[in-house]
């Protein structure tokens, strides 16, 4: 059988991969530690569950607008206005099932085949994936260790062309646990009016910050609410991840676009979901303060374990829930150390490579786990890096 020729391109998150491979080996009877899936380990607040039971009972189990519920658009409009400190509307507002198709649509609204994409290495997979499915030219931008993982923008200026088109960004970041300042953001927005660009901004991570430090969007500096796209969702604020519920916040004119590919792709996103939703930024913020103090504490703990192990070295996140330590010293690559720690040892780690080649030398650990399997995890890469060593 014969398939078309895009789907070669197309590529996959590895995550996924892992913590099958993962599954199976817990199956033979390995006792396995988690720490390669990207996701919260809380269940979603019992109040929000409470709401989609009683929407569901209430009778929204039938199609909704495609750009979301009315009521449900005002109220995330409201709320990026209140968190992004500049005025949006609802009509610029649009609903998806999941944050992952407002990256996907916006690209399939914007970019023409043989344009040029910026997108950050390491960086999430599904920007290059996306890029090259569409027939567009990935060209990735690096976020280097010694840099605090934020943008070069020597290199960003020099990686310009007369095809770019948009340039993505994603802060808090994954795999790195980096941010880009406002500092940083106010440079970006010049290059991208001076060059005519889109910005997409990822902006999924934006609560769980530590430190005291405050989320930070592109769209409300120079201007760039007009060629901004901020990308945001409930599945990792609220531990929400198996509910599919994202939005784009976007310019009318581009929200029509992105409303008519949705209606091609997907129709709509469940109401009673939509409304589950309303209820988990309208009520008390309690669940996502708790669950960041948690996430506090766990970072903590990682790193302080990270710091002791002879030959590592790791960058404290400043948001996110990943560490992402160089594992250079030890003599095998990024994928050849994910496998060993996994076969060898029950550790489920991701190679750095999973994110881009520039990931090379890292391994990404998810802290989305209880301190006492982070500090088993410890004990199994502990264990492991020792016998590396003891083998040079």
């Amino acid at each position: 059988m014969k398939f078309a020729d895009r789907q070669e391109r197309l590529g996959t998150e590895t995550a996924f991969e892992v913590l099958a491979r993962a599954k199976q080996l817990e199956a033979k009877g390995m006792d396995v530690v988690h720490l390669e899936i990207g996701e919260p380990d809380f269940d979603t607040a019992p109040h929000i569950v409470q709401a989609a039971i009683k929407a569901l009972v209430d009778g929204h189990t039938h199609y909704v607008p495609t750009a979301g519920i009315p009521e449900v658009r005002e109220c995330f409009a409201d709320y990026i206005t209140k968190t992004r400190k500049i005025k949006y509307t609802p009509d610029e507002i649009v609903i998806t099932p999941g944050a992952k198709p407002i990256i996907t649509l916006s690209l399939y609204a914007i970019v023409n085949r043989d344009d040029e994409v910026l997108y950050p290495d390491p960086g999430y997979p599904i920007y290059g994936s996306v890029i090259n499915y569409i027939g567009a030219k990935p060209v990735p931008y690096t976020l280097k260790d010694d840099f605090d993982f934020r943008i070069d923008f020597d290199e960003l200026r020099s990686l310009i062309t007369k095809k770019t088109r948009l340039i993505i960004i994603n802060s808090p970041h994954n795999p790195t646990g980096g941010i880009l300042t406002k500092e940083d953001l106010k440079q970006l927005a010049e290059i991208a009016v001076s060059n005519d660009l889109w910005v997409l901004a990822d902006e999924v991570y934006c609560h769980i910050l530590y430190d005291g430090r405050k989320h930070q969007s592109i769209s409300r500096y120079n201007d760039m609410k007009e060629r901004t796209i901020i990308v945001d969702g409930h599945s990792k604020t609220y531990a929400m991840t198996g509910w599919r519920l994202g939005f784009g916040a976007m310019p009318v004119e581009l929200a029509k676009h992105i409303t008519k590919l949705c209606t091609n792709f997907n129709s709509c996103t469940a109401g009673f979901v939509q409304l589950a939703g309303k209820v988990a930024i309208e009520s008390s913020q309690d669940c996502v303060r708790d669950m960041v103090s948690k996430f506090t504490g766990r970072r903590r703990l990682i790193i302080a374990e990270l710091a002791d192990i002879e030959g590592i070295t790791c960058r404290v996140p400043k948001g996110a829930f990943y560490a992402f330590p160089n594992i250079s010293e030890f003599g095998l690559s990024s994928l050849e150390m994910q496998d060993y720690l996994l076969d060898k040892y029950g550790l489920a780690t991701l190679a750095g490579t999973s994110f881009g080649k520039e990931g090379e030398g890292f391994i990404r650990l998810s802290y989305a786990n209880s301190p006492a399997n982070i500090n088993k995890a410890m004990k199994k890469l502990r264990v492991g890096l020792e016998n590396l060593r003891n083998k040079k």
